[in-house]
C-alpha cells in the first residue's frame, strides 16, 4: 500500500496517556473534518504536500529511530487507505507501543483486534467550540478499552458543562482515561481546574499540549 505522509519527526508527544514521553509521529494528508480551532488545517487537504511511503518504508523509519512509540496522527489518519495494513505490520514488532489519534467521527471498530498488539486510541469527542460536534460517532464509545482515551478540547463555559454531561451519560471514566484540554489562546486552565475541583472529577486529567508550551504553537515536526 502506498500512504501520504505530511510529517514524520521524533518529539515529545504533547498529549495523551504517552504525553511527555519520546514518540515518532506519522503525519497523514487529509481530514473529513474543519475544527475552528484546528492547528494543522495545512495538512487536512488531500492534495497537501507529502510524500508517498509503503508500510515497510513507516516501519523502517520508525525503527531508524530508535523511539518505541508511535503516534499515527493527521488529519485524520484512519481515513487514509490502507491503514488496516500499516497497523498489522506495526502490531508485530512486540517493542512498539502504537497510538493513533483520531478525531471521534471515524468507526474505531474495524481497527481494534489487531493482533498480537492492538493499537491504543486518543480519541477526540468534539465540543461546541469546534463547530465539529454533529459529526461525532457516539457509538465509538462502546468500543474503549482502559489504555484508550478520550479527550475533550475545550473552550469555553459551554464545552465544560457539555463535557459533564457526556463523561456521566456514557460512563466514560469507567471504561477509559478522559482528558481535559484548553483550546491554546482560549479558556484558562485555572477555570478548568476549578470545574474539576467543583464536581470532584477525580478521574479526570487536565493535559494542555506541551509541544505549544515548548515550541511556538504553530511550529511544524515538533
Amino acid at each position: 500500500m502506498e500512504y501520504k505522509v505530511v510529517e514524520k519527526f521524533v518529539s515529545v508527544n504533547g498529549e495523551g496517556n504517552f504525553a511527555g514521553k519520546l514518540a515518532v509521529f506519522i503525519r497523514f494528508a487529509g481530514c473529513n473534518l474543519r475544527c475552528s480551532y484546528c492547528d494543522t488545517m495545512w495538512a487536512n487537504s488531500i492534495e497537501a504536500q507529502h510524500t508517498i511511503m509503503t508500510e515497510c518504508e513507516i516501519y523502517d523509519y520508525i525503527k531508524s529511530t530508535g523511539i518505541t512509540h508511535i503516534t499515527l496522527t493527521g488529519g485524520e489518519p484512519l481515513i487514509q487507505q490502507g491503514m488496516l495494513t500499516l497497523l498489522k505490520l506495526l502490531a508485530l514488532d512486540n517493542s512498539l507501543n502504537v497510538e493513533i489519534e483520531t478525531n471521534g467521527s471515524v468507526d474505531i471498530q474495524h481497527f481494534l483486534n489487531i493482533l498480537p498488539k492492538p493499537p491504543i486510541f486518543t480519541m477526540d469527542y468534539k465540543l461546541e467550540s469546534s463547530g465539529m460536534e454533529d459529526k461525532m460517532l457516539i457509538e465509538n464509545f462502546n468500543h474503549l478499552k482502559k489504555s484508550d482515551t478520550v479527550k475533550f478540547v475545550v473552550g469555553s463555559d459551554n464545552d465544560l458543562e457539555k463535557f459533564k454531561f457526556v463523561i456521566d451519560k456514557h460512563r466514560l471514566i469507567e471504561k477509559c482515561n478522559v482528558h481535559l484540554s484548553p483550546i491554546y489562546g482560549g479558556i484558562s486552565m485555572s477555570e478548568i481546574v476549578d470545574f474539576m475541583k467543583k464536581h470532584i472529577l477525580n478521574e479526570v486529567t487536565l493535559k494542555p499540549q506541551l509541544h505549544k508550551i515548548i515550541w511556538e504553537p504553530l511550529a511544524r515536526g515538533v
